[in-house]
């Protein structure tokens, strides 16, 4: 650890953001901790760079994450002909839509035990590979069972991959570009939305039974490009250091460092928060015990912010916006499938656009702030929304201000959802679990996210025609606002911070 007195070491965060240069001094100290008096910390003028080789394995686990966005998208138009297709009714349709949400929780559950067994890499391996068979079940269904059967099956490929895929990013990226490497899922996730719309539109011409089919079917060629760059991934350096491998983990250390010396100390914190884990999990019976049965009160604070974040992004009703998006473009007046897909078009890429701004600024702003406009945002777009869906079914008349409103508060609904809840989500999920309980609880997290997914998929058409969408839409502003509070009062900030600082961060809120 010589090394660690000898040189500086550099985290590079975004171009135009703050960068810090941390001296490590173990003067007196031979446990890898800083001494204060050691640390500085000021401002460079010139223009850092992220990482490449931690860039690029966080671009390879989160290319995963399309098949979950394509699926979206793609189903907002498939079903229309599905519908047609195999005559089935509202609730089939629901069914249809939400199931793979629902079963997608079996993979996240499943997910945190086997990625401590296996391996992060090839975690991501199994979600690809299982998304592969059930998309190759959907395009080859010839009726609604099969159809269902191969949902459930991709379903359990999403669960595996939304929580492996920013797990890994998350153990795997210096401290102060984290934030932005583990916004890579759901930047993959809404560019394959798009892909989806782009999909709906392209195909939508094509024999009825044919086009739906070749939509839902194509999503198996990017599940076998994930599963065979999973080989050119490094292992997560916080899971060889779990099992004992140090050497090895000191080398993809060194390749996401900016030196030896930062290499060096990150491994020396890493051991040292393992070394915690192993001593406290002796004297613990099992991670699901510590976490649902007798967590400690940071442990229970943790779940309290993780669970949260991940309830109210799915009660956000985000993924039932983007699922039935025709549907409340029809009922706002838009008539012809050519026009409702072409307006998707548009709403996915204002949500693409909003979604890599936030993901360029949360180093710099902070998951608090971001979370925050984004939720408020949301509220003040699903009140607008469920205002001008409101008028135009009272109206006899379609005016073109009411139906521009509602395109607007829609495209402003998912924007906002991509500049808060959609990326910080899974930053903030896989960054906040201490290293011993990181896998499992946040695969419990995402398990509620998916579930809580599902339900709003299953139920969205049926509350909405009980108390019409702009009922649907007011409810939900009142959930945003509710999340708003929860986001203020229950989430610390956690920018800029290593992932064995965080633990301590919820350790100090305490007091």
């Amino acid at each position: 650890m010589d090394d660690m007195n000898k040189h500086d070491y550099y985290y590079h965060p975004l171009p135009g953001s703050d960068s810090r240069i941390d001296q490590c001094s173990n003067n007196n100290n031979n446990n890898g901790e800083i001494n204060e008096g050691g640390a500085t910390s000021h401002k460079q003028n010139n223009v850092h760079h992220i990482n490449k080789y931690a860039l690029a394995g966080a671009i390879l686990a989160s290319t995963n994450s399309i098949l979950l966005g394509y699926d979206i998208g793609v189903m907002s138009g498939a079903v229309i002909y599905i519908r047609q297709d195999l005559k089935i009714s509202s609730v089939q349709v629901e069914i249809l839509v939400g199931c793979l949400n629902v079963c997608s929780l079996i993979g996240s559950l499943a997910s945190g035990k086997t990625s401590d067994m296996i391996g992060r890499r090839f975690t991501i391996m199994i979600a690809a590979l299982t998304f592969l068979i059930g998309a190759i079940l959907m395009g080859l269904a010839p009726s609604f069972t099969f159809l269902m059967f191969g949902r459930v099956i991709a379903g359990i490929g999403v669960g595996f991959s939304l929580m492996i895929s920013p797990v890994y990013v998350a153990e795997l990226s210096p401290d102060l570009t984290r934030g932005f490497l583990t916004s890579l899922p759901e930047i993959f996730i809404t560019f394959g939305i798009l892909l989806g719309y782009v999909s709906n539109y392209a195909l939508s011409s094509l024999p009825l039974g044919l086009n739906w089919r070749i939509m839902l079917g194509i999503s198996a060629f990017p599940a076998i490009l994930v599963a065979l760059g999973v080989l050119a991934m490094p292992e997560s350096p916080r899971w060889l250091v779990m099992k004992g491998k140090f050497e090895e983990a000191k080398q993809v250390l060194i390749g996401t460092s900016e030196n030896k010396g930062e290499a060096e100390y990150r491994l020396a914190e890493i051991s040292k928060a393992a070394l915690n884990s192993i001593a406290l999990s002796r004297n613990r019976q099992g991670v699901w015990k510590e976490l649902l049965i007798t967590p400690s009160r940071p442990v229970l604070r943790i779940l309290i912010a993780a669970i949260g974040v991940n309830f109210f992004m799915q009660a956000s009703g985000n993924d039932a916006v983007i699922y039935y998006s025709p549907e409340v473009f029809r009922e706002a007046g838009i008539q012809g499938e050519k026009q409702l897909f072409g307006v998707t078009i548009i709403m996915g890429i204002a949500k693409t656009c909003f979604v890599f701004i936030s993901a360029l600024v949360l180093d710099k702003f902070g998951r608090r702030p971001m979370l925050l406009l984004g939720s408020l945002g949301m509220a003040i777009s699903l009140f607008g929304l469920g205002m001008g869906c409101t008028f135009l079914q009272n109206s006899d008349e379609k005016p073109i201000w009411a139906i521009s409103l509602c395109v607007v508060a829609v495209c402003a609904t998912v924007s906002f959802f991509s500049m808060g809840l959609g990326p910080t989500t899974w930053v903030y999920s896989s960054e906040i679990f201490p290293m011993r309980l990181r896998a499992q609880g946040t695969s419990l997290a995402i398990s509620v996210n998916r579930l809580i997914s599902g339900v709003v998929s299953m139920s969205f058409l049926s509350i909405s025609e009980e108390i019409t969408f702009g009922g649907m839409f007011f409810v939900l502003a009142g959930v945003m606002v509710l999340a708003t509070l929860f986001f203020y009062y229950f989430l610390p900030e956690t920018k800029g911070k290593s992932l064995e600082e965080i633990e301590a961060l919820f350790e100090d809120e305490l007091h």
